[in-house]
């Protein structure tokens, strides 16, 4: 199956696209730049929802749901907000079709214009926060720590599975407190929590720090950021976290009485992760025999395969295999076992390897007779003979053992490929010829980071929290700078 894949080295975005459908993620709609999401890649989304989820309430989060249609009047409340989101707006006009005068189709029908045109949800800020403004009213209300699990649209031009869609799902925190310094702490509280998940569940190692004021949120005060390397040398912004300050409660008018007695604004931050997280599982660790996914978040943590002749053989074997597989899901791993007899078992080994699949168990008349087990690894595609009577063990230590595996090559690929730039010359030859992280002084200034982007198609992706101060001379200008920032080209 893998066979049918475009070699990532040859042609990385159709290797990619080819990844996505071959391995039944998902595929395009027949609504232009939205796409349908397949169980598999469902099932991705919900190993990711679950965790995040998990971490969100860990941390005193709650669930809520707002509408979907957002009165237009309220975006012009906030201009920055406006303004950074409207030429993506999807808009509703009217609510009623009828048939055409001519009899030859359905047509919109011009009496049922709405009084106001509602926004189809590029985010919820305004929404939400007009509905904040009749929740707080004291300091006691507060800290009001609000997630929504939804979908969004954003009108894209240019769109890919996962990566940019014009309808796709995430979620989004929406939090409101009393203090400047409450607020701030949360903003970055959650940027640790994205972290963390990345890092550990994901297994993708990522760089924290802040974007420019060109490239943070509209309406936001500072964008936190965490930044993921792929395999083709872009970056890939994976979450970010947002502290809004009092923007949206002065256009709201959300006031509270603080402890003082006095009335004061609230203070505000958002964040949000997508199923783009997907395509960054996909890019940071799949290679050309398709997915590699990190036991945390697979659907399927083990496959076992029955290798047989005849129905005697395999009624000998799927006896072995369901007591392992009962085995397996009492350790809390999750086990298929596919006796499929419509396939044969190089068939299955090729598709659960193309899924990405961690551990394969393959049980032969041999293995029956011997009390062995094969076990492959999707990781290192290595394969080793197991008894039977230490497969629980086994198998839990793999699960382990695989997930930092893959964690570790994914730092080697993105320390590799960070560079140090210390000229112009030295930063196109890096941008152009090999990709990746660069680390190159700029003088602050958005006419130069503006020209750098038009000059090369990179972008600052964060002022990383880790960066020391370091004097030195922007790599366009020559001005001085006092730090280094992170570059790359990026999807």
């Amino acid at each position: 199956m893998a066979k049918f894949l475009t070699n990532r080295e040859e042609n990385y975005a159709q290797w990619y696209n080819d990844l996505v459908i071959k391995a039944d993620m998902a595929e395009n709609s027949a609504v232009r730049g939205c796409m349908v999401i397949k169980p598999y890649g469902y099932a991705i989304w919900e190993r990711i929802q679950a965790e995040l989820d998990r971490m969100f309430k860990a941390t005193g989060h709650v669930n809520a749901y707002f509408p979907l249609f957002i009165p237009k009047s309220f975006f012009s409340r906030e201009a920055a907000h406006v303004e950074g989101f409207a030429k993506e707006c999807a808009v509703v006009t009217h609510y009623r079709l009828k048939n055409s005068p001519d009899g030859r189709g359905i047509v919109v029908d011009p009496d049922a214009r709405l009084e106001e045109e509602l926004i189809v949800r590029p985010t919820s800020e305004t929404i939400i926060w007009n509905t904040y403004k009749d929740w707080i009213q004291s300091y006691r209300d507060l800290p009001l720590l609000i997630n929504q699990w939804a979908n969004v649209v954003r009108w894209e031009m240019r769109t890919r599975l996962f990566l940019r869609t014009t309808e796709f799902l995430w979620q989004e925190g929406h939090t409101a407190h009393a203090t400047m310094e409450e607020a701030e702490e949360e903003a970055r509280k959650i940027l640790e929590l994205y972290s963390d998940f990345v890092e550990n569940y994901m297994a993708v190692p990522v760089v924290k720090g802040v974007k420019t004021d060109s490239e943070k949120f509209a309406g936001a005060i500072d964008t936190y950021t965490i930044e993921m390397l792929m395999q083709d040398g872009k970056a890939l912004q994976g979450g970010t976290s947002h502290f809004l300050g009092q923007n949206f409660a002065k256009a709201f008018d959300v006031q509270f009485t603080n402890q003082e007695g006095k009335l004061d604004y609230v203070w505000a931050t958002s964040w949000g992760v997508t199923t783009r997280l997907i395509g960054a599982l996909i890019m940071a660790h799949a290679d050309n025999n398709g997915l590699v996914l990190p036991p945390k978040l697979a659907p399927i943590q083990v496959v076992i395969v029955p290798i047989y002749k005849g129905n005697d053989q395999l009624d000998a074997i799927s006896g072995i295999a369901l007591e392992l597989k009962s085995q397996l899901e009492k350790a809390g791993i999750t086990v298929k076992y596919d006796n499929r007899d419509t396939q044969k078992p190089g068939f299955k080994f090729a598709e659960y390897e193309l899924k990405g699949v961690p551990v394969r168990l393959a049980i032969g008349p041999r293995d029956a007779e011997q009390g062995t087990v094969e076990v492959a690894r999707r990781d290192t595609l290595t394969k080793e003979t197991v008894s039977r009577d230490n497969i629980v063990e086994h198998v839990k230590g793999l699960m382990d053992e695989i997930q930092k595996n893959i964690f570790r090559k994914a730092v080697e690929f993105r320390d590799s490929n960070t560079y140090r730039a210390d000229t112009w010359d030295e930063f196109t030859d890096i941008i152009e010829n090999r990709g990746g992280f660069v680390l190159a002084h700029w003088d602050g200034t958005p006419e130069t980071e503006e020209k750098i982007k038009d000059l090369t198609k990179a972008t600052i992706r964060a002022l990383p929290f880790n960066n020391p101060p370091e004097k030195g001379r922007c790599i366009l200008s020559g001005k001085p700078s006092e730090r280094r920032v992170l570059f790359a080209r990026a999807y």
